[in-house]
This record gives structure tokens, sequence and C-alpha cells, in this order.
């Protein structure tokens, strides 16, 4: 006797690959990358399944089509991948995102037009962490021996300490005003202080990253003068005839100096500027390089010999063995 195909077996779907799939089909349901999807639920009875999925909508749209979308196809999708009857979806919106994916083509083209335009990209700021760092080390640490001795005078009765008696003792008889050394000498170190903490907090820093033009907008790049250094060097150096290449990086301008170990000394100076700017150019800064190049003889160089010039009649003797010869 032959058991039906039907009969011979049970296919059980899990609680959790349901879930998966509901939550991966509510993010197909508008544009690609439209909908995000939070933690659904799903609960399996026999062949029915019921499915909720929480959603963040895109916006601007509209709440009750776009949450119809999303949960008539997650009902759909769901039932067709897992084979069960899915009745409906229960689709609850948890809010709106405001990102937008920008497209790569008007990407491109803004960018584009903004290099065009002549924008300015700023050098991004410094968070500082260094300055900022010693300077709450050393403050805390100074708070902290203070702390330490007015607490131990005030509770448990003992002397203050030597050293705090002598600095008020020394803060009460001098300062600026007195006229010593040593005062004129504190006030200017304050004074110098406060300077240097004023330009570490109205300028950017990051001296040594340069800006680039932005890929896209809202984003910003930053190259570093090293490795502006390295590509120029690496393109100077594939010259014929340079040895030695020194490449510094400013803010606006880099200094190539190149070795010239053997050839003729002008058409190496005009093949590392060439190099030097189309490696320059290929860089995407966001400002022009201003380029200074010096090629200099390395001491082991010697000037081309030069040709030979023809010996006289040669050309008439040439001329006529190639009419002789067809």
């Amino acid at each position: 006797m032959t058991t039906p195909a039907a009969e011979r077996g049970t296919t059980t779907i899990a609680d959790r690959a349901v879930r998966r799939i509901a939550e991966r089909a509510a993010t197909e349901a508008l544009a690609p990358g439209a909908v995000e999807a939070g933690r659904g639920t799903a609960a399996v009875r026999g062949r029915r399944a019921r499915v909720g999925v929480t959603v963040t909508l895109p916006y601007p749209s509209v709440l009750d089509e776009a949450g119809e979308s999303v949960r008539s196809h997650v009902a759909e999708r769901t039932a067709r991948l897992t084979g069960l009857t899915v009745p409906s979806a229960r689709i609850r919106v948890r809010g709106l995102s405001l990102h937008e994916r920008p497209d790569p083509a008007v990407s491109v083209a803004a960018t584009e037009a903004a290099g065009s335009a002549g924008a300015r990209a700023h050098r991004p700021w410094s968070q500082r962490r260094v300055p900022v760092a010693v300077f709450a080390l050393v403050a805390a640490a100074v708070c902290g021996v203070l702390l330490y001795d007015v607490v131990s005078m005030h509770v448990a009765g003992h002397a203050p300490a030597r050293w705090r008696v002598q600095v008020m003792e020394w803060l009460g008889t001098h300062g600026p005003y007195g006229g010593t050394t040593s005062g004129v000498l504190a006030a200017i170190a304050v004074f110098v202080l406060g300077v240097w903490l004023l330009v570490l907090a109205v300028t950017p820093g990051r001296r040594g990253g340069l800006p680039m033009r932005p890929p896209m907008p809202g984003v910003r790049a930053v190259l570093e003068r090293q490795a502006v250094a390295a590509l120029l060097r690496d393109a100077v150096t594939d010259v014929p005839g340079t040895g030695r290449v020194l490449v510094r990086v400013g803010r606006r301008t880099a200094r190539v100096r190149a070795g010239l170990e053997f050839g003729e000394l002008d058409g190496a100076r005009r093949a590392v500027t060439e190099a030097a700017e189309a490696a320059a150019a290929e860089l995407g800064l966001a400002g022009p390089l201003l380029l200074r190049v010096r090629v200099s003889t390395e001491p082991a160089w010697r000037a081309p010999a030069p040709e030979p010039a023809p010996a006289p009649g040669a050309a008439p003797a040439a001329a006529a063995a190639e009419r002789s010869n067809p």
C-alpha cells in the first residue's frame, strides 16, 4: 500500500523565520531603502500566520497610503515565500525619516557645478584632544591636591600644608604690580596661556590636512600633506634621469627638488614640471596647489655628449645612394 505524498511528513516553519521574512518584506514595499524596519512579530498556528512589523516611513509621505502599501506587500510577500496563509499584517509606524539618499548622477553634477563656481572648502575643525587632555589633567591634579589639604585641615584637624602657606604668603606679598621679576614672569605666563587657549578656540587646527573637493553635498574630505608629498614624489621619480627627490607641501605651495643623475638639464626640468603638475591636478584638492620646481645636477652628472655633425658631402652621397638603390 502506497502512502500519499501529502501524508508522508510535515513541514514546520518557525516563527523566527516568518518574522525575518516579514521584516525583509517591509523594507521592499516602497523605494529601495525608503522604509526602515524594526523588530517584528510572528505567530504560526498550523497553516496560518499572523505577522506584525514596526517601520519608519520616509518623509514626506501620506501615512495611510504608505502604511497600506507596506501592509499589503508584507502580507503578500510573506505568504508567497512561506506558503502559509497570512490573513493580514499589522504595521506600526514608529516615526518618519528625514534621511534622503542622494542620486549619484545629481551628486556628481552638483559637485562639478560647485567646483566650476569656485566653491571654497574649509578645513575641518580639530577636536584638540591632546591640549584639552593635558590642561584637564593638570587642572584636576592641582584641584585634587588643594582639596585634599583643605579637607584634611577642616575634618581631621591637620595643620595646613607648608607649600600652601608659602604660596599664600608669596601671593600676598608679590604680584604683577610689585615690579618683581617673578611676578612679571608669572603674569606673562598667564597671559600667554590665555592667548593660546583663545587661539585654539577660534582656529580650526589640523594644519596637516588639505581640503579636497566635496564628493557630494554635505561630505567633507581631507588629504594629508604627507600623502600629497608621497604622490608628487612618486610622479617625479618616474621621470628618466631623476635620482633624489625632496617634496615639501604647505597649505598652498608645494616645493619639489629633484636631482638629475643623467640626461639634459632643460629637458629634465620640463619633464619634472609636467609630471608634478599632472599629479597635482589628479589630487582633487579644493584649491590650486602652487608648484615650485627646482632641478639640479648631482655630483655624478655629466653633460651629454653633443651629436656629431655630418661630414661635408655626406648628405649628397647618401641621397645618391638612395636613388641608385630604389
